[in-house]
C-alpha cells in the first residue's frame, strides 16, 4: 500500500470567508507563511470573487502577492468567475479552484446555477486560462449528499465527472458538503472513480457535521485517494448548506494519519502553534481535539485520570 498522502489547507479560505470578523490583511499572510512551514502539500489561500459577496476576502490580491512562496507548496485560490480568474491569473497562482454542485438545488442556492449552468461557465473560465500553465481544479460540492435533496444518485457524480474531465479540467476534489457522507459510501465512490479515471487527480474533501469526518478520511485512504483538504482547527463550513458544520482539522487529521502509518510529511508541533494563533486571530475556540488534548502520547505533569 502506498503510505504517502498530502494534506491541503483550506482555513484560509474556506475557514476565514465565513467568521464573524474581517481578519486583517498581514495576519493572514503571516499565518500562511507559517502554514508554509508545515509540510503541507497545497494551501488555498483565498477566493478571487466580489467583495460584495465575500468581503471577508475582499484583500485577495494583497494576501496573494504578500505570502513568501515556498517550494514545493501549491498555492490556489477559489475562482468564481471569468473575472476573478483573471484577477487571480495576474497573481501568479499555482492553481485555479472552480465550484459547482452535484445538486441543482444547492447549486441554486450557492451558486445560483445549477450544474449544467456550472460546466457552461468552467468552459469559459478554462479558455481564459490557455498558455498560462495554471492547474485547473474542480471540487464537486454535494457529491455524497445533498442537505435539500437528499442522497444524489452515484451515476449523476460519475457523469459530471466525466464531463469536468472533459471540458479540461485536471484535478476534482469530492465534497462531502455537509457531513452526510459515511465511510462505506466514501469507499465505494472513491474506489469507483480512481479506477475509472486513473489520469486524473482526485482530492477528497470531508466535514465533521455527524462525527464522521476522520473516519471518512481512513476510508478515502483505504480506497486509494491520496490527497485530502482539511482547515486548520477545523474552522468553515458551507454557508448555503444548513447545519453544515467545521471541515475536518488538519492537525487532527494529521495526527491520526501518522498513527495510522502513512507519511503526510507534516510538522504537527508547527502545525499545532499556529492553530494556537488562530483561535487569538478569530477570537474564539476552535473545533479541533488535538490541540485541546494534545498528542496520544504527550506527557503530562499530574496525572488524570477518568472512570
Amino acid at each position: 500500500m502506498n503510505k504517502r498522502l498530502y494534506i491541503h489547507e483550506v482555513a484560509t479560505r474556506d475557514g476565514f470567508q465565513i467568521e464573524a470578523n474581517f481578519v486583517p490583511t498581514e495576519a493572514k499572510i503571516a499565518l500562511i507563511d507559517r502554514l508554509s512551514q508545515t509540510g503541507l502539500a497545497k494551501i488555498e489561500v483565498t477566493s478571487f470573487t466580489s467583495p460584495k459577496a465575500i468581503p471577508n476576502l475582499r484583500d485577495a490580491e494583497d494576501v496573494m502577492r504578500g505570502i513568501r512562496r515556498v517550494e514545493g507548496v501549491e498555492y490556489t485560490v477559489l475562482v468564481p468567475n471569468v473575472k476573478g480568474c483573471e484577477r487571480a491569473l495576474a497573481c501568479e497562482v499555482d492553481e485555479i479552484n472552480l465550484v459547482m454542485s452535484a445538486s441543482d438545488t444547492h447549486g441554486l442556492a450557492n451558486l445560483r446555477m445549477t450544474p449544467e449552468q456550472s460546466l457552461v461557465q468552467f468552459r469559459e473560465i478554462i479558455e481564459v486560462t490557455r498558455g498560462s500553465g495554471v492547474f485547473i481544479n474542480a471540487s464537486l460540492s454535494t457529491t455524497f449528499g445533498c442537505p435539500f435533496e437528499g442522497d444524489v444518485p452515484e451515476r449523476r457524480i460519475y457523469e459530471l465527472v466525466q464531463r469536468l474531465l472533459e471540458i479540461g479540467v485536471q484535478g476534482i476534489t469530492l465534497c462531502d458538503t455537509t457531513g452526510m457522507a459515511d465511510p462505506a459510501q466514501v469507499e465505494r465512490i472513491c474506489r469507483e472513480v480512481l479506477n475509472s479515471w486513473p489520469q486524473a487527480i482526485f482530492t477528497a474533501h470531508f466535514h465533521n457535521t455527524r462525527g464522521m469526518g476522520l473516519a471518512n478520511v481512513l476510508a478515502g485512504a483505504a480506497a486509494g485517494v491520496r490527497r485530502f483538504d482539511a482547515s486548520l482547527g477545523g474552522l468553515g463550513g458551507c454557508p448555503y448548506a444548513p447545519g453544515a458544520t467545521g471541515n475536518v482539522c488538519t492537525e487532527d487529521v494529521a495526527h491520526m494519519l501518522e498513527l495510522q502509518g502513512y507519511d503526510c510529511g507534516i510538522d504537527i508541533d508547527i502545525l499545532l502553534a499556529a492553530s494556537e494563533k488562530l483561535q487569538r486571530l478569530v477570537g474564539h475556540e476552535v473545533p479541533g481535539q488535538i490541540l485541546k488534548a494534545g498528542r496520544r502520547l504527550e506527557r503530562r505533569t499530574t496525572a488524570i485520570v477518568n472512570r
